[in-house]
């Protein structure tokens, strides 16, 4: 707590001495004693309180996380609809080989191109892979 040193505190011993006299010296040491113990009970339960209140504010921040990130699920949640009917088909596309060159500038084209042909024949895409778009194929 304090930086003294052993002779500093046989300095204030013997002066505490001289003025206090050799009759009251124990009874004002263990007086002394009783202050400091008081202060540092007093300063440890300070140090417990701030370290609980520093541990709720740690704990209140994490559950603020916590629910904004459940306040956005909620959000997608409720703009996603319940009806069959309001659901829009999901479309499947292959992805082209073709890759656009960084140093030559061309004519910018979609990155999908699919080829769709009647119901009962499979759906071509512009790199020569075939997609099945039949009906009757259930790949899910």
């Amino acid at each position: 707590m304090f930086d003294i040193s052993f002779m500093e505190m046989a300095l204030v011993g013997v002066i505490a001495l001289v003025v206090i006299g050799p009759e009251r010296l124990p009874g004002v040491a263990r007086t002394v004693g009783q202050w400091l113990g008081s202060v540092r009970r007093f300063m440890s339960s300070v140090q417990a309180d701030i370290n609980l209140e520093v541990n709720k504010t740690d704990e209140l921040k994490r559950l603020l996380e916590e629910q904004t990130r459940i306040q956005s699920v909620h959000e997608i949640l409720e703009q996603t609809p319940t009806e069959p009917d309001d659901r829009k088909p999901v479309p499947r596309v292959i992805p082209s080989k073709q890759q656009p060159s960084a140093s030559k500038p061309q004519e910018q084209k979609p990155e999908y191109e699919v080829k769709a042909s009647s119901d009962a024949t499979p759906a071509t895409v512009d790199d020569g892979v075939v997609a099945d778009s039949s009906p009757n194929n259930k790949h899910d």
